[in-house]
């Protein structure tokens, strides 16, 4: 019942800043409209809607990160954690409680982004529900990667770690925009040691009903996800005993 009751609180204070809906949910459809507009404009298939809308869906999950770094990190600069450190409530909980609603939000932010490919000639498949379930991986890395930094820096250090830095990580080294192959060479290898890509191209092969080639790519993601978010009980645990 409290980690229900932190999730609920947790999503109060997200939801409560219309900026944070706009660049969670907004921008990422933004971008989807612009790019297909400047497909059809263009002679070469070079966003194709069914490669290019499991990229956007990972990379909107990169904001799940900003929210996450910018809840905990405010709550640790105006004493509100300080003070909920003399509740029974533990690390995990705290954790979940956090976590759970931006998972949540994740969730929701690719099934719109899914409705929305639809509009633009995505056809609908079955398929899409195990692309969709798919983001949950993702999602973990990247609420994971905000609680760390949230709570380890201020709110204005984590925000902007997380709200240029991680944003763009994961729009460069995705393969969202252009095909890596193209590039090559240390860009590629780089890009392939993180879980971006690998979140990417499992989407794009569980949409278009690949399942085989979901492997190995689903266990890059999966190990990032779970070495992630137990370094973020880890690190908040230590806190709260220095705290």
């Amino acid at each position: 019942m409290r980690i229900l009751l932190f999730a609920n609180r947790t999503t109060k204070e997200i939801v409560r800043d219309p900026m944070s809906i706009f660049f969670g949910l907004g921008f990422p459809l933004v971008l989807m409209f612009l790019l297909s507009a400047i497909n059809k404009s263009i002679p070469v298939d070079l966003f194709d809607i069914g490669q290019l809308t499991p990229g956007i869906a990972v990379f909107g999950l990169s904001f799940m990160g900003l929210f996450a770094a910018q809840v905990i990190s405010k709550d640790r600069g105006n004493s509100f954690l300080t003070r909920l450190f003399t509740t029974p409530m533990t690390s995990q909980d705290f954790i979940i409680g956090y976590s759970f609603p931006l998972v949540v939000m994740a969730i929701a932010q690719g099934i719109v982004c899914y409705i929305t490919a639809m509009f633009l000639g995505l056809s609908i498949s079955t398929s899409m529900i195990i692309a969709i379930s798919l983001l949950i991986l993702p999602g973990l890395i990247f609420v994971s990667l905000g609680l760390i930094c949230g709570s380890l820096l201020s709110e204005k250090a984590a925000t902007g770690l997380c709200g240029a830095l991680l944003t763009n990580l994961a729009a460069w080294l995705s393969g969202i925009w252009f095909d890596l192959d193209l590039v090559g060479g240390v860009f590629k290898d780089i890009a392939y040691l993180l879980p971006f890509v690998h979140a990417v191209d499992m989407g794009r092969a569980a949409l278009n009903g690949q399942y085989s080639d979901i492997f190995p790519h689903i266990w890059w993601v999966f190990s990032y996800a779970i070495i992630l978010s137990l370094l973020a009980i880890v690190i908040f645990r230590k806190k709260m005993k220095a705290d």
